[in-house]
């Protein structure tokens, strides 16, 4: 039987690409079946460690909210919502493994947070132990939390059938609908976190009740309603643009605020409109998609350009979207969930269009802005991934160290981000296929076996084999399908030239061409091979002449990776700063098995500067010297884990 997906908008009218069940697709081997395993075996076993024990101190803080346990709530306000992340993992990792020692541990910690939930449904840890009014600033990050708590119970109760988690989302929901259907003015701007849009969503798409789908509705009309001043609501966190509610969304041009509430806004705007089919809600979304990504984006698929800064119609913000093409490279914040919820509102577009265009965005997140959140080990994180990084860069204070350590951590104060990616890491193959109206659509390769079904209920099996991301051959083979001919959809990435696609050793006969899919129509029959070759040379890329933060320099790109160059691989007391790229030097990609678990390096002779002076702000200056070097780079994900290091993705080009 076919469980409901993590997204689930198989019964949605308006999206052209519906999502696959949960566990239909599972990675067998490569570089996503490692992260996978890595997962399942330490991931959420450790994160769960953390949020269990005294650093964590998350379902401490349940404990002492449910009096069993002495003490003060520790962690940030939202600090409930991330440990539902976790707990949401958990579930993605047993619906692959049936280990029931997970479903126990979640069953115990679900029994004390029913205990915690008061009798009208209201849940929220640091309210409840400090005895603060509900509802009564939006800064605690009620809706966050809600949000959280609905998706992570609708997906448990998909798996596993129970209604344990369910219960206790339904009941808070209830209550959310009694006070937030009338819209009373005092409760309107409140929903500013907006997890609660996607998560109401999915709660209506597992209960079918509209009064779900009608609540996130309001909550995306309030923004832009109400007049921007600050009230006894509001005061203690920044208002307007920051909380994207200056405009409504339907009138809005650009993407605006924080990255991560925009996205989440964007991305539960998207989940209405798949229900709704609104064209005034998905022409917004188009625009916004387009502002992100187009005006807005790193090469890395990261996004929220700064930590502080000003909003294109100057209001302050923090962590996130300010002009379009300032894109620092230094001070860049990129927040892992802001990168994270980009890859997410493209899946929700993927569906709603079913255009490749978004399945690369979620492909170019994947690989580089969102990955290198987590450590080799995975037990260490970043909160913020700029693209360089010098030593003292990020002196900013005492009050910013958890988040913005010169080296990753293994516990973060702020602890939205590393669960947020293993939840992701754990969920991802479900984003690795879509069902198209006849036939289904290949969005992410890597190396799995699908087992699914086609809207028309034919049952479908094929096998995906690849080294991708190492290797640009992908080799899928037909293991069950129907007689009648169906569609094959196979997505040509945007950065692939030369790409080629043949069908049982012959030339396919149809077009190939990067940012668009390849469709396959044909009657199918077991045993069918499909070939697809994505040549995979490593490239100089540059930014657009407006970006002056890397006018004159390039990065180096192969296939779906970015990559760096790390102070490991330089000189001892090189800086980074001083490294120039040589544009006739060869690019050679090497197998680096022995290099933090496995990778493809490239290898290329750089030019280092001799004469860089920094005595001060300017100075004059004649033909650089520089002497050359042999120089390694390695896959941005990766940095960082062979200790305290600078690294820069661009570089100075030298020509000549």
């Amino acid at each position: 039987m076919s469980i409901p997906a993590v997204t689930d908008n198989s019964a949605s009218p308006f999206v052209k690409f519906k999502s696959i069940g949960i566990g239909e697709c599972r990675w067998t081997g490569g570089f996503w079946a490692d992260k996978f395993k890595q997962c399942e075996e330490t991931m959420v076993p450790y994160m769960g460690e953390v949020l269990k024990g005294d650093v964590g101190h998350a379902y401490n803080n349940f404990k002492i909210a449910a009096g069993l346990m002495a003490g003060e709530h520790k962690g940030f306000y939202w600090h409930d919502g991330d440990f539902f992340k976790w707990m949401e993992a958990c579930v993605h990792i047993y619906a692959i493994n049936k280990d029931e020692k997970l479903m126990d541990e979640l069953d115990e910690i679900l029994q004390l947070m029913a205990e915690v939930q008061e009798d009208d449904g209201y849940l929220h840890t640091y309210i409840q132990i400090n005895n603060i009014g509900h509802f009564s600033n939006r800064k605690y990050h009620e809706m966050y939390n809600c949000g959280h708590l609905y998706t992570a119970a609708c997906i448990h109760h998909r798996v596993t059938g129970k209604t344990n988690f369910l219960d206790i989302a339904v009941k808070n929901a209830d209550l959310l609908y009694s006070l937030f259907q009338p819209q009373p003015p005092e409760l309107g701007r409140f929903g500013f976190n907006q997890s609660q849009i996607m998560g109401l969503s999915e709660l209506y798409r597992t209960t079918r009740d509209a009064r779900y789908l009608e609540l996130a509705g309001i909550f995306i009309n309030n923004r832009g309603k109400y007049p921007v001043v600050h009230d006894s609501t509001t005061e203690g966190y920044p208002i307007g643009d920051m909380v994207q509610e200056t405009v409504a969304i339907r009138e809005e041009t650009e993407a605006a605020g924080h990255a991560v509430l925009a996205l989440y806004y964007y991305a539960g705007a998207a989940d209405v409109a798949a229900e709704t089919g609104e064209q005034a809600l998905l022409d917004a979304l188009d625009r916004l998609w387009n502002s992100v990504v187009n005006r807005k984006m790193y090469a890395t698929g990261a996004v929220g350009q700064t930590h502080f800064g000003s909003s294109p119609r100057r209001q302050l913000i923090e962590e996130g979207f300010i002009d379009d093409y300032k894109m620092p490279n230094t001070t860049s914040y990129n927040e892992t969930c802001a990168n994270i919820a980009n890859a997410m509102f493209s899946y929700r577009m993927l569906g709603i269009k079913g255009e490749s265009k978004y399945a690369d965005i979620m492909e170019l997140v994947l690989h580089n802005s969102a990955l290198v959140g987590i450590g080799h080990s995975g037990k260490d994180y970043f909160y913020a991934n700029p693209l360089r990084f010098v030593h003292g860069q990020r002196d900013y204070g005492e009050d910013l160290e958890a988040t913005e350590s010169p080296h990753r951590e293994p516990y973060l104060e702020c602890f939205c981000c590393p669960p947020n990616l293993v939840r992701t890491i754990a969920k991802v193959s479900g984003w690795a296929y879509s069902l198209t109206p006849n036939g289904v659509s290949v969005n992410l390769y890597g190396a799995n076996q699908l087992s699914t079904h086609l809207q028309d209920g034919s049952a479908l099996k094929l096998r995906q084999q690849t080294d991708y991301p190492w290797d640009g051959s992908v080799t899928i083979t037909m293991e069950e399908c129907k007689a009648d001919a169906f569609d094959l959809y196979l997505r040509i990435p945007e950065w692939a030239e030369n790409a080629t696609l043949s069908v049982n050793g012959e030339a396919a006969g149809v077009a190939v061409k990067g940012g668009e899919f390849a469709v396959l129509s044909r009657a199918w029959k077991t045993g069918d091979t499909v070939e697809l070759n994505l040549p995979m040379d490593a490239v100089f890329i540059e930014g657009h002449p407006y970006i002056e933060e890397v006018r004159n320099q390039v990065a180096v790109k192969r296939g779906p990776l970015l990559y760096c160059i790390e102070s490991p691989d330089l000189p001892k007391g090189e800086s980074i700063l001083d490294v120039y790229l040589q544009g006739d030097a060869e690019l050679k990609v090497e197998d680096r098995p022995d290099l933090l678990g496995g990778m493809k390096a490239i290898s290329t002779e750089v030019l280092l500067r001799n004469d860089t002076d920094t005595s001060g702000m300017y100075h004059r200056v004649s033909k650089p010297d520089f002497k050359p070097f042999k120089a390694q780079l390695i896959p941005y994900y990766a940095w960082s884990n062979r200790g305290t290091a600078e690294m820069t993705v661009f570089m100075p080009m030298n020509w000549s």
